[in-house]
């Protein structure tokens, strides 16, 4: 346990990661080490179940907080026991003993009790695929055609893991539970506690004949295409859910879900503040001074718009009603078009000339902002 790796340097993150940043780093690595994309890459595999290993710590809030404060000895009922002492998690019962079978001993008189059904239907895990979809789309929604893979159900087998014309047995050593129940005089008495069947592997059965197609398992990888509903409204960084889209179950449990991180394209034009739309529209120094009719560019097409006369750099008017769809809700937001002023370049003798003469005849009152500026300094300096 010693050469265990810092499970926040297996992630890649740093030690107070919020939640957010934990299962981005995950998905990151896990799909990075994935042993369907290093097919044969050992060492590929054993990162990625130390990726898993770190992940189903820090994912879980009681979890981390004993592995921040103890470390590894305190998520591992292992880590210090041996040499006739306990250290954190130490078994004072011989290593045969598991903790948690105890109490369930003591609570559930001493075998007694209520057990899980290791064989009974189980859901499976949820799939995940990323999509990328441009600023209009999640704005106003859309269809969308995927491709994902997932674990799906052998057909050959129909899931059972036997060849065809075969099916599998009851387990002989655990006579089909999967668990085989041991008794052991402790401290206390005789404790009973269950360990998997080494025989079955917890399953119940066994299989004389597996399947070829899924060399037993009863599930394969495969690539399925989906149409998805992209609803109106939708952000950045968003997860849409589909149920029961995900990895098959184990038997006859329900399908997992299908997880879709949605990533939305930057807009050349458009900025997104919540349900609200942001753009900037260039008018030249005539226009901002005379005042004009524009042409504004909105998720609905094109609008006419009247600047006012004396408009000033970094002014905004509202379009209302003219943002992104509330999200699983009515109305929309609004746009608003802030007023960026050019100043000309590049002028001619004849365009200077002219301006010089603009310059000379303007007064105080044709320039507020500049009076208002000089005003101040005279009343904080007295000049």
């Amino acid at each position: 346990m010693a050469d265990k790796r810092d499970f926040y340097e297996v992630l890649g993150i740093q030690k107070g990661a919020s939640d957010d940043e934990i299962k981005k780093a995950y998905r990151k690595m896990a799909k990075k080490y994935h042993p369907d994309l290093n097919p044969g890459d050992k060492q590929a595999e054993a990162n990625f179940k130390e990726v898993n290993e770190a992940y189903e710590v820090l994912s879980d809030k009681d979890k981390k907080s004993r592995y921040d404060q103890f470390g590894h000895a305190g998520v591992d009922p292992n880590y210090g026991a041996g040499g006739g002492g306990y250290g954190y998690g130490g078994n004072p019962f011989g290593q045969d003993i598991d903790l948690g079978d105890i109490f369930s001993s003591f609570f559930g008189g001493f075998g007694g009790g209520r057990q899980s059904n290791y064989n009974g239907p189980r859901k499976g895990s949820d799939a995940e695929i990323e999509l990328t979809i441009s600023f209009e789309e999640a704005a106003k929604g859309c269809t969308k055609r995927i491709s994902y893979q997932l674990i799906d159900k052998c057909s050959d087998c129909n899931g059972t893991g036997a060849q065809k014309g075969s099916s599998p047995k009851t387990c002989p050593d655990c006579r089909g539970t999967g668990q085989i129940r041991i008794s052991q005089k402790t401290p206390f008495g005789v404790m009973q506690t269950a360990r998997t069947c080494s025989r079955c592997s917890g399953s119940g059965k066994v299989i004389d004949n597996p399947c070829r197609t899924c060399a037993g398992k009863g599930k394969v990888r495969r690539t399925k295409e989906i149409e998805v509903n992209i609803p109106a409204g939708i952000n950045d960084d968003q997860v849409l859910n589909v149920r029961g889209r995900g990895n098959a179950g184990t038997n006859g449990g329900p399908a997992g879900d299908l997880h879709v991180y949605i990533s939305v394209r930057t807009h050349p034009v458009f900025e997104r503040k919540g349900d609200d739309v942001w753009c900037d529209m260039p008018i030249s120094f005539t226009q901002a001074a005379l005042g004009c009719d524009v042409t504004v560019p909105t998720l609905d097409g094109k609008v006419e718009y009247h600047v006012h006369e004396g408009t000033q750099p970094g002014d905004v008017f509202k379009l209302k009603g003219k943002g992104i769809q509330h999200l699983n809700g009515r109305g929309k937001g609004d746009q608003y078009v802030r007023a960026v002023i050019e100043i000309p370049r590049y002028l001619t003798d004849k365009q200077k000339e002219l301006l010089r003469q603009f310059e000379n005849s303007s007064t105080e009152k044709n320039y507020q902002k500049r009076k208002s500026f000089f005003d101040k300094i005279k009343e904080a300096f007295g000049a």
